[in-house]
């Protein structure tokens, strides 16, 4: 499926703002990636396993906020990470 990396983690990807990879569920999905695109996962799921505060998910544009979600090989799925400073 498609996935649709934010421009903070790009270096993970080699630069590429898209990239495929395969999983039945958001959790998977990250596995897959990170089998790919070593460091990635960290960046995205903490030490517990949950989704870090400042990224969301999106499946076929809606949001979700599980990593249990089902996904099909023809889903969408875009990672948007906030910005924050101070």
């Amino acid at each position: 499926m498609r996935v649709f990396i934010p421009q903070p983690l790009r270096s993970y990807t080699g630069g590429e703002s898209e990239v495929e990879a395969a999983g039945a569920s958001l959790a998977d999905l990250l596995a897959d990636l990170d089998a790919k695109y070593p460091g990635l996962r960290f960046r995205i799921v903490d030490e517990q396993d949950r989704m870090r505060k400042h990224v969301k998910f999106f499946v076929n544009r809606a949001q979700v906020g599980r990593l249990d979600v089902p996904l099909a090989p023809t889903d969408v799925v875009h990672i948007f990470q906030a910005l924050s400073g101070g």
